[in-house]
C-alpha cells in the first residue's frame, strides 16, 4: 500500500510491543523499519524500467528477507541505547512483524508481491483492496495517535493503539469477504449474458471496497464491467480484444514480462510500429473513451521497434 500507511502501521506496531518500555521512540523505530522494503525503489538508480518490473516488490517482499532482515535488524538495534533493557527475543519479534506485516498489506493489492523468492517469482495478490484505502488507515492514525499523546503516561498508554489495529484488521478482512461476495455477482452475471471465459478477475476502484470491476477472460477477448455494491451493475460486458499475436512480433523477453507482470490479464493493441499493452492486473483505473475510441483502462506499457532496436516505456491516456 503507500508508505504513509505502511508507516503508521508500522508505528504501530512499534507502540504495540515497545511503547510501554521505550515510550513513543518505540513507533519512532516502527515507522523506520516498516519501510525498509521499500527502499527497493533505490534500485531505479541502477536498473531501467523494464528490469524494475520484477525487482519492485520482489526479494525484498519476500518471506525470506522479513526472516533474514528479522535477524540483523534485531541484532543492530540490540547495539543502540534505546534497546538495552528489551530482551533480543522481543526485539527479533518486534523486527519480524514489522517488515512481515509490510509485505503482507502489500499482498492484499493488485499489484501482487513475490512472497516465495527465491524458490518461485509467482506474484501473489488477493485484489482486496485499493493501494490507497482512509478506512483502513485512518483508524490506525487514530488510535496511533491517541496513544502517544493522550494516553502516553498512562499504563494503558497503548490501549487505543490496539483497537485502531484491530479495527483496521477487522476492515482487512472484510474486504476478502466482500471480494467473495462480488464475484458471485459477477459469475451469475457472466452466466447471464452467456459469455464464456477462462478466469475472472475482480478488483475495487477507489476506495471503501465499494466500486468494483470485473475482468473475464476468453479465448481472444477481455469482457469487462463496473459493479458497486450500492447500485449495483452499470451497462453490460465491454469486450476489449487480447490480440495476443501481437507479442510475437516484440522481443520474446519482453513478451514473456508482461504475460508475467499482467497474470493474463491484458490487452494488446498496435499503431504502426508501436506495441501498446493494458496490464488490467497492475494498472486498474476503469474504462476510458478517448474521440470515441475505449481502452480498458488509463495506463499501458508501450514496446516500440526502431531501427533494429527495442524501447520500453509506460505512460496513461491523455
Amino acid at each position: 500500500m503507500d508508505s504513509l500507511t505502511q508507516g503508521v502501521l508500522g508505528a504501530a506496531i512499534g507502540e504495540a510491543i515497545l511503547g510501554k518500555k521505550m515510550g513513543n521512540k518505540g513507533a519512532l523505530v516502527g515507522a523506520i523499519v516498516a519501510t525498509i522494503p521499500d527502499l527497493d525503489v533505490i534500485l531505479y538508480l541502477f536498473y531501467d524500467q523494464f528490469e524494475m518490473l520484477s525487482i519492485h516488490r520482489g526479494f525484498s517482499h519476500s518471506i525470506v528477507f522479513s526472516t533474514l532482515g528479522a535477524f540483523l535488524i534485531a541484532f543492530i538495534l540490540s547495539k543502540i541505547k534505546w534497546f538495552y533493557n528489551i530482551k533480543f527475543r522481543i526485539q527479533l519479534l518486534f523486527s519480524w512483524l514489522a517488515l512481515f506485516t509490510h509485505i503482507l498489506l502489500d499482498t492484499f493489492t493488485a499489484y501482487g508481491t513475490q512472497l516465495l523468492l527465491p524458490f518461485s517469482d509467482v506474484r501473489l495478490g488477493f485484489d482486496s483492496i485499493n493501494v490507497v484505502d482512509p478506512i483502513y488507515t485512518v483508524p490506525l492514525i487514530i488510535g496511533l495517535l491517541l496513544s502517544l499523546w493522550i494516553n502516553r503516561s498512562k499504563p494503558s498508554r497503548s490501549k487505543f493503539n490496539k483497537w485502531g489495529l484491530i479495527i483496521s484488521s477487522v476492515y482487512l478482512i472484510f474486504t476478502l469477504l466482500n471480494k467473495e461476495n462480488v464475484k458471485s455477482k459477477f459469475t451469475k452475471q457472466l452466466l447471464n449474458q452467456n459469455i464464456e471465459y477462462s478466469s475472472l478477475l475482480t478488483m475495487p476502484v477507489g476506495i471503501a471496497n465499494v466500486n468494483w470491476y470485473g475482468v473475464a477472460k476468453g479465448n481472444d477477448s477481455l469482457y469487462m464491467q463496473k459493479y458497486s455494491i450500492i447500485s449495483g451493475f452499470e451497462d453490460t460486458f465491454q469486450a476489449f480484444p487480447i490480440n495476443e499475436s501481437y507479442l510475437n512480433e516484440i522481443d520474446n523477453d519482453i513478451a514473456e514480462k508482461m504475460r508475467w507482470f499482467a497474470k493474463g490479464f491484458y490487452s494488446v493493441e498496435k499503431e504502426k510500429e508501436k506495441i501498446r499493452i493494458y496490464n488490467l492486473q497492475v494498472d486498474m483505473r476503469g474504462i476510458v473513451t478517448v474521440e470515441n475510441k475505449k481502452a480498458p483502462t488509463i495506463g499501458y506499457f508501450e514496446v516500440t521497434n526502431k531501427n533494429g532496436k527495442t524501447a520500453f516505456s509506460s505512460g496513461s491516456i491523455k
